[in-house]
């Protein structure tokens, strides 16, 4: 790490927090997580969690989950047209484009990452539904295999038991055409309840061509049995939305579409439709032994999308099945005089996956390309957490899992479009790969603790990324090795009733990391040279005054490759050194600063300031185009007055109306070396929100 920054913030934060331990110390409410996939206390868990609640969720200036994300240390989103996350990626500690593939995102325990490159729906999540959101930074391949290389971020959404009987409607109006409705109600009654959420918002959108169009509706069934509970889980969403491209800019042929026309659209034919339907079951029962869970679940999601590149389109339809069975126990027993608990399980997934490919809509039903993929796996895993003393806490884990997939390809010539195209052959991949990890928790006071952690994760490549083009543009598949990381991580953290600090150096070592080979000939994925990631996160919060709050969260990350280079040729770089240079797309610095004002009783002020610093472009490895995405600030208010069974707020997004954007991709070709593609977002707009409830 070329900056010594980080460590001296660090050891300074670690002194101040031995000092103020020094002084009396109030113990803060106990917080509960899912870290180990069973609830269980966080104070002595040695583990790197962020819990964002309920209440933090009402507050917040965020209108959608990657918002409230990007608020948090170590965590950066790309949003590609700012229209409620409908293109949007979340990034954990650096891992730039892919960072979607290497942050897990689980609802209530379950993978939404799935096997193409669609990225997760969010909006089939909608706020209200939200008990809280865990993040939990660092590898978390041992507990859920695949794709946890840089930490898991679980949703939950809330049990009818929590809630009592209410009903509740929430209606939106925002900038660029936004309205929003929400209607909630829940009911429980001696050992049955239901909660039910639905939800449907349309956007003109900031950019031309970007209308939105989305709606969801869950239900959440629960019964107590007594000695655990049986919870079903129904979901439904759908998504509409046009897509209107980039801007481009050249600085040698005179183009700057970010200045000329920033809200235009190259791509005015282009769209995409995504449907969707989830059911999860799952048993909890405790015994004498312990807690057993046996769950079940299934999810579908048809896309449709249809891009014209200039005269040459391109109608796709993906089908997609998703079967879950995941089983495990939670043991308790004691050792060294403590209490101590093994938790035991097996993760089996299976997706069936269908792509067909036409030149339109109206010629679908004899497509070009069919494309079918089956991917299966089955992982077992063991994690244990022992008490070595009242201060010390370790846990050990490790995880062995099988990937096995078959993949099709059914190319029909005389198939409207078919004439230039190709069928890929057959073929098959199986892998096994394993994960382990060691942590430790060293409570130095009540309130004050160290946390160390080490371990190895692992990433498959998936449908998407196995499935592209030859250098001579014949499609083929394309079987990548497994991607792996090691993690490893040492932190300080203070938690008081008054407020929190956490202080975490951490170090990602990545070999085979799969990523898109934009300097070959064809559009083929591989395996890219070593990398490595080195940061720091800072978190804090406190009161100020009686009625004021103040946080902060700054991040830190030097990503860059360790060795190698691309062999390009044809049309694109030939023989790029990369050795040493930045991964695009990872600010190296990031900072939020929030504050919460409570002039009156029923009156509350929150703001956030966010700065991103510049960062690399996508496709641009070498370093060499010259021209960054460049830093950005950008500030939110939002004011709320409660009533008794009603509240009102007025939020400004973007206040200081800052034209900026955190998503460009570099041209590929030689012939064009200074040519890149931006994505802008919104400027300043405004909301206004009304929320009634009857208990």
């Amino acid at each position: 790490m070329r900056s010594s920054l980080p460590i001296v913030v660090l050891a300074a934060a670690a002194l101040a927090g031995a000092h103020a331990a020094e002084r009396p110390v109030t113990r803060g409410e106990e917080i509960v997580v899912t870290a180990t996939r069973f609830k269980e206390r966080y104070v002595d868990k040695p583990v790197n969690v962020t819990v964002i609640g309920a209440e933090d969720i009402r507050a917040s200036t965020a209108r959608t989950v990657p918002d409230l994300l990007s608020e948090q240390a170590g965590i950066a989103i790309h949003d590609f047209f700012g229209n409620n996350a409908a293109t949007t990626t979340v990034d954990l500690r650096g891992f730039g484009i892919f960072g979607a593939q290497n942050t897990l995102i689980l609802v209530d325990g379950r993978r939404v990452t799935d096997i193409d490159l669609s990225g997760v729906h969010w909006s089939a999540i909608p706020l209200g539904a939200i008990e809280r959101i865990e993040i939990v930074r660092g590898g978390g391949g041992v507990l859920y295999g695949d794709g946890a290389s840089a930490g898991v971020v679980n949703i939950i959404t809330r049990s009818p038991e929590a809630i009592g009987n209410r009903a509740g409607l929430e209606v939106r109006a925002a900038g660029y055409g936004t309205r929003v409705g929400e209607l909630t109600a829940n009911y429980f009654r001696d050992r049955v309840g239901i909660h039910v959420t639905a939800a449907n918002l349309e956007s003109d959108g900031y950019r031309a061509n970007n209308h939105n169009r989305q709606g969801n509706a869950q239900a959440d069934l629960r019964y107590l049995t007594g000695r655990g509970e049986v919870a079903l889980k129904l979901g439904t969403d759908n998504q509409g939305i046009r897509l209107p491209g980039a801007r481009t800019v050249q600085p040698s042929a005179g183009v700057n579409q970010l200045a000329t026309n920033r809200r235009g659209t190259g791509t005015p034919l282009d769209y995409a439709q995504r449907e969707g339907n989830r059911a999860t079951l799952d048993w909890i029962h405790e015994t004498e032994l312990g807690e057993f869970t046996i769950g079940a679940g299934y999810r579908d999601k048809r896309q449709t999308s249809n891009f014209d590149f200039g005269g040459f389109p391109d109608y796709r339809v993906v089908d997609l099945d998703v079967w879950s069975f995941t089983p495990r126990v939670r043991i308790a027993h004691r050792a060294f005089g403590n209490a101590n608990t093994l938790v035991a399980g097996f993760d089996a997934y299976r997706w069936d996956y269908r792509l067909r490919r036409s030149n339109s809509p109206v010629n679908v039903g004899q497509p070009f390309n069919i494309v079918d993929a089956s991917q299966r796996t089955e992982g077992y895993y063991l994690h244990h957490t022992t008490r070595a003393t009242e201060r010390i806490t370790f846990t050990a884990g490790a995880r062995r899992e099988r990937l096995r997939i078959t993949a099709s390809d059914r190319f029909d010539a005389t198939a409207p479009g078919g004439a230039f195209g190709s069928g890929a052959p057959a073929g098959g991949h199986s892998e096994w790969e394993h994960a382990h990890e060691i942590g430790l928790r060293y409570q130095l006071s009540p309130a004050l603790a160290l946390i160390g952690k080490t371990g190895r994760s692992y990433r498959f490549a998936n449908v998407d990324e196995i499935y592209e083009t030859s250098p001579a543009f014949t499609n083929q598949f394309q079987f990548l090795r497994p991607q792996n990381t090691r993690s490893r991580e040492i932190g300080v953290e203070a938690r008081r009733k008054t407020g929190y600090f956490r202080a975490t150096l951490f170090e990602l070592d990545v070999t085979d990391e799969i990523h898109l080979d934009a300097f070959t000939t064809g559009i083929g994925n591989t395996n890219l040279p070593p990398s490595r990631r080195r940061g720091a996160e800072l978190e804090a919060r406190r009161p100020i005054t009686g009625t004021l709050t103040a946080g902060a969260g700054y991040t830190y990350i030097d990503a860059r490759f360790r060795q190698g280079a691309f062999p390009g040729g044809g049309f694109a770089q030939s023989n790029v050194v990369i050795a040493g240079k930045t991964v695009p797309l990872v600010p190296r610095h990031k900072l939020n600063l929030n504050a919460s004002w409570t002039p009156a009783e029923r009156i509350r002020l929150n703001a956030l300031l966010t700065y991103v610093g510049e960062q690399y472009m996508d496709n641009d490895q070498a370093n060499t185009l010259g021209a960054k995405i460049p830093a950005y600030t950008v500030a939110d208010l939002k004011l709320v007055y409660h009533g008794k069974d009603w509240r009102v707020s007025a939020a400004a997004n973007n206040l200081f109306n800052e034209k900026y954007y955190n998503y460009a991709v570099r041209s590929q070709a030689a012939a064009t070396p200074d040519r890149y593609n931006a994505y802008p977002l919104p400027e300043r707009s405004f909301m206004l929100t009304l929320e009634y409830v009857l208990k």
